[in-house]
């Protein structure tokens, strides 16, 4: 809808009242049908024990309150041709949405064996909590969902993402007042100061005050009125006020409070509804005695002993006739004509909007990857920040995509600190408040954005992504565990969205990790955990991928494929520091198409056969372990030394474990049969040895990794607290040699005698030693 015809709402005469009331009963029909029936879905003979479920499970109390505003935003859509995406905050939701689907027709479009019809009504209802059915949060299989509702607390900020660059688009967002107590979507009122009134969408927050959440009352339904007032004033919002009992009387009021919020978003401005409807209203007064209809007792299923218990069979009847199903549902059980007539026309459908299914994408501008190459004329021969060099990347792809509203960077406040303010010459940091002299890079309309709140963040860009944009997410490695329940939500709805063919795969959640756990020099324990990897590998193998690019020139071509992927969770860790730089670009091209592969250059196995493989994966493990080679080869110069580096971790799994998965044969000519692996990793080590578990040789592979060892300390002393240091990994590799076993204590010593300068040297001059900081690789 453009900007200019957002307020004109042209509501003249009392039948959209009449219209509404219907639509609203069926659906809240639909949905106690759904907690509760197995058949008899139009009532047509008297309700018998053997028609209700034998598990009543789902949530009735949110159930009104979304249908309710789902009703009135049709109304609005019908009377305004608006462009609406809605979000349903909160959790247990899809009852309503499945109702609000099926009689929109949306639904059975989707789900042609769900119709329109008695038998599609019956199977809409069974389904529902059922084994082999759908669940009770709305789920991908929902039409126009883009939030499931299962985990409480970023309904707004998803809402905020999917506003982004998409001027005339209106995303109403329903809040429970259980939701509102979660720290995310207490943060995610900060939005108006982000949002451009004419370069992005408006987000409508509709908070429902029904009062209570499982067991008890909500926070902000018991503030005094005035303090909440002053709570969504204060983050720029404006509330208009919506309250009561009586069915006409409310809508009669939200009618006239959403007029008002449509002519408010005409200005520019940004209203908020507070809306206080009873939970569970219109469903029963009392059970046994005890009142359920607004109060914590309506919260799941009111009415939970229908199938034992006869005085609650009749209640549930009465309940579902209350709603007048014979004006609802013609005989064959489609929508009446009276309800049919409150659905806005097939294009304009909230169930159906394309932005919630991925059918509307701007194919995303990259820059070639050889133009922002590091030089590098040999393996090691100069160093440079890997990240930097991603950051001059970024800034030409937002040059290539500028105007197209495509693409969006995202970080806790950390773009300069991570090296990538390269960004900033061609785009500012978002910002819509006021700003004072000596202020960076801040713009009005800044295609990065930054704020104190992973959450935020991450909210932010799973919005913008399922609703067709593309976007990176660079934050410092630990924090993002922060974020940990939010990308398995995430990671868990691509990979049922894949399963419905109406979806088309959207753009892939990119996260680039850096200030790592091995290069903390002033921050210390706390900045310390490379555990997100870990978690990310949890999940499902067809979602999830994670990169170790152990140079500039690989970090480039990582990111490229990343941005350019699909559906995935992409995770690539890559240090920010000076570090050095091993492969050109076409090299680096062809070692990442790979995965993995050996590094000719390094070894020494080129005749004859392997006395040891080195692998590694992670910048600082690689240059650990090529350096390992070099004090080897100094202490057993006709050592057999292969080195093997690792981008992409998820090759080492068997293939029916991950789909990049390598085959045994192509393992083994990489990793050998029968050789001792001393493998240096950026993480922690058990994560190698699940992943290659049942691989041949893994008895032989030993691990090195982050030991949760270290502080504020030297970079080098970093690694030698974890053991991953060049002179601990030659010494592993010493150890499991057979052929220098009669001199492994002389060589050990050598060994350990540079650990004992090292460590008197840090502690005396709070340095490194300099052949140690001022190492390189000569081949």
């Amino acid at each position: 809808m453009p900007a200019g015809d957002i307020g004109r709402v042209r509501r003249s005469d009392a039948e959209w009242l009449t219209g509404l009331d219907a639509w609203w009963r069926a659906a809240n029909y639909l949905a106690v049908g759904q907690i509760y029936l197995l058949d008899n879905p139009l009532l047509g003979e008297p309700l018998v024990a053997e028609h209700v479920k034998p598990r009543l499970l789902g949530h009735w109390g949110t159930v009104p309150g979304l249908t309710l505003t789902y009703a009135h935003l049709n109304r609005v859509i019908r009377e305004t041709s608006a462009n609406v995406l809605f979000v349903a905050g909160p959790g247990h939701g899809s009852a309503a949405l499945n109702a609000a689907a099926w009689l929109e027709g949306t639904y059975s479009e989707c789900h042609p064996d769900v119709a329109r019809d008695e038998e599609g009504m019956r199977r809409l209802f069974r389904q529902f909590s059922f084994p082999g059915g759908v669940p009770s949060h709305a789920s991908p299989h929902v039409p126009g969902s883009i939030h499931e509702g299962g985990e409480l607390g970023y309904a707004l900020a998803h809402a905020t993402g999917a506003a982004l660059d998409k001027p005339g688009l209106v995303v109403a967002c329903v809040i429970g007042d259980g939701e509102a107590e979660t720290g995310p979507l207490a943060a995610s009122w900060q939005a108006p100061a982000f949002l451009d009134p004419v370069e992005d969408g408006q987000v409508l927050p509709i908070l429902h005050l029904n009062g209570y959440k499982i067991a008890n009352p909500t926070v902000l339904s018991r503030l005094p009125r005035e303090d909440l007032r002053s709570f969504v004033r204060g983050h720029g919002w404006e509330p208009i006020e919506v309250e009561g009992t009586d069915p006409t009387a409310v809508h009669e009021a939200y009618a006239a409070a959403l007029d008002e919020c449509l002519v408010r978003m005409a200005e520019g401005r940004r209203p908020v509804v507070l809306l206080r409807t009873p939970k569970g209203w219109t469903g029963p007064a009392l059970r046994d005695g005890e009142p359920v209809e607004g109060t914590w007792r309506s919260h799941q299923v009111p009415l939970p002993g229908v199938r034992h218990d006869p005085r609650q069979l009749l209640q549930l009847e009465r309940w579902l006739r209350s709603y007048r199903p014979d004006e609802l549902f013609d005989r064959d059980g489609s929508p009446a004509p009276l309800v049919e007539a409150h659905c806005p026309e097939p294009e304009l459908r909230m169930s159906a909007n394309p932005l919630a299914h991925g059918w509307v994408q701007r194919e995303l501008r990259l820059p070639p990857v050889a133009a922002h190459a590091v030089d590098v004329r040999a393996p090691g021969g100069r160093d440079a920040e890997s990240t930097r060099a991603l950051g001059r990347y970024l800034r030409d792809a937002m040059r290539l995509n500028a105007g197209r509203g495509n693409l969006l960077l995202f970080s806790p406040d950390e773009h300069a600190s991570n090296r990538l303010d390269a960004v900033f010459e061609v785009t500012g940091r978002r910002w819509r408040l006021p700003t004072l002299p000596g202020d960076d890079h801040l713009d009005p309309d800044g295609r990065v954005f930054e704020i104190l709140s992973e959450h935020l963040c991450q909210g932010w860009l799973e919005g913008y992504l399922l609703t067709g944009g593309h976007g990176l997410f660079s934050s410092y490695e630990a924090f993002t565990h922060l974020v940990d329940s939010m990308v398995a939500q995430h990671a868990k709805w691509l990979h049922m969205a894949a399963e419905e063919p109406w979806r088309r795969p959207v753009p892939s959640l990119n996260y680039l990790l850096t200030s790592h756990v091995w290069r903390q020099d002033h921050n210390g324990a706390s900045h310390q955990d490379p555990g997100f990897i870990d978690h990310i590998l949890s999940k499902r193998a067809e979602i999830t991928r994670v990169y170790l690019p152990p140079d500039a020139n690989c970090l480039l071509h990582v990111a490229e494929h990343c941005l350019r992927s699909r559906g995935l969770v992409n995770v690539i860790v890559a240090g920010k520091q000076s570090e050095p730089q091993y492969l050109d670009s076409d090299a680096a091209r062809a070692h990442c198409e790979r995965g993995l592969g050996l590094w000719e250059w390094a070894s020494t196995d080129h005749e004859g056969g392997t006395d040891v493989v080195l692998a590694c994966a992670g910048d600082v493990p690689t240059q650990e372990t090529v350096a390992a080679v070099h004090v080897l080869r100094e202490l057993v110069p006709d050592l057999r030394i292969r080195v093997v580096n690792v981008v992409d971790l998820t090759r080492l799994p068997v293939p029916h474990r991950h789909p990049h998965g390598m085959s045994d044969r192509d393992y083994t000519a990489v990793f050998t049969s029968d050789t001792p692996v001393i493998f240096a990793f950026h993480g922690y080590p058990w994560l190698i040895h699940e992943l290659t578990y049942n691989r041949p040789n893994h008895d032989h592979v030993h691990v090195r990794g982050f030991s949760e060892n270290g502080g504020t300390t030297t970079p080098f002393d970093m690694c030698v607290l974890n053991a991953i240091d060049r002179f601990h990994l030659a010494l592993a590799a010493l150890e499991r040699i057979p052929r220098v076993a009669d001199r492994l204590g002389t060589l050990r010593q050598r060994l350990l005698h540079h650990l004992d300068r090292h460590h008197d040297h840090i502690r005396r001059t709070g340095e490194d030693l300099p052949e140690i900081r001022d190492w390189r690789w000569v081949g």
